[in-house]
């Protein structure tokens, strides 16, 4: 099938890949606008604008694309648009401009966190598994019709970061194979159990603040999910401190919430609520990621301090 592709970040260049490597074809890429850098001196492209220019497929960055984009895209011959992280709502008009409508990526296995931020989600939550399901658009938010799904089991250990890495590459196999599926006429579309829907939010920055007088698992889960952003922090004497990686330790400890119970060698245990954690890789403001042993050489944190 002829197929638009409309993403912008690095999870929908897994997906966006894996169109290319099958037997569709992508005949247009849709992404977000160019934006400028944080010190406003350089333009910076959308992971996914960088793959159609290398790829020279016909490009569009529309502002606001169900205002700007209808009769460029509508004159374009397709047969079905493909979003993956797109970054807009698409409207009525959009959605059904093409003979099989609009499929998605989304990053969570649906009805279970639509929205922003869903792997993030699953891993603040404790989430035992996560997946991608493709799904055909509808106006409200994720809430469209199943064409599959696949899982990953966790482990326990993974960050947001590498969640997200494996789930554009399931993502990927998802979406070709429901473009097969509705190519050949054996799709199944299974309407979602609206009733049990849940809703994820955007993050920003100020959720990474770490508040040590939550569990021990929760904290965890908290660094886990906001590793690489929006970073999970503390305050110390030596300023904040983002934790890269932790581990819970169980067990009842007496002293303050957010106090150091162990600093030495490899060693810096921070108390909970409920348990404690065992921190391994952190990042002192204006320094590198190191693990716990590099940074208490250099710093002297000492038994008994609170971190906040």
């Amino acid at each position: 099938m002829k197929v638009i592709f409309l993403g912008t970040p690095d999870f929908a260049v897994s997906v966006l890949n894996a169109i290319l490597h099958s037997e569709h074809e992508v005949v247009a890429v849709v992404t977000q606008p160019d934006r400028m850098n944080a010190r406003g001196n350089k333009v910076i492209f959308s992971p996914v604008k960088e793959v159609a220019l290398k790829e020279n497929i016909s490009l569009y960055q529309f502002e606001k694309i169900s205002r700007d984009g209808l009769e460029t895209l509508q004159a374009i011959d397709a047969d079905i648009m493909v979003t993956a992280a797109y970054g807009q709502i698409l409207s009525n008009e959009v959605l059904n401009m093409k003979k099989y409508g609009v499929i998605n990526a989304h990053a969570s296995l649906l009805p279970k966190y639509r929205g922003s931020s869903p792997v993030q989600w699953a891993l603040i939550n404790g989430e035992k598994e996560i997946g991608v399901t493709a799904m055909q658009t509808a106006y409200e938010v994720d809430s469209g019709a199943i064409i599959n799904q696949m899982k990953i089991v966790l482990n326990g250990d993974e960050n947001a970061e590498e969640c997200l890495d494996a789930l554009a590459k399931l993502g990927g196999e998802s979406i070709v194979k429901a473009l097969d599926d509705i190519e050949k006429g054996v799709a199944t579309f299974t309407e979602q159990d609206h009733t049990q829907a849940t809703h994820c939010r955007k993050l920003t920055k100020e959720d990474g603040k770490i508040d040590f007088n939550d569990t021990a698992n929760n904290i965890v889960n908290k660094i886990r999910a906001f590793t690489p952003w929006p970073s999970a922090y503390c305050n110390t004497r030596f300023g904040r401190i983002k934790i890269i990686k932790a581990f819970v330790i169980e067990g009842e400890f007496t002293g303050a919430n957010g106090e150091v119970l162990v600093a030495h060698k490899s060693t810096l245990t921070i108390k909970c609520a409920s348990g404690a954690i065992g921190i391994q890789i952190l990042q002192a403001e204006n320094s590198r990621a190191m693990d716990v042993q590099a940074f208490l050489n250099g710093k002297s944190i000492q038994v008994g301090e609170i971190f906040e």
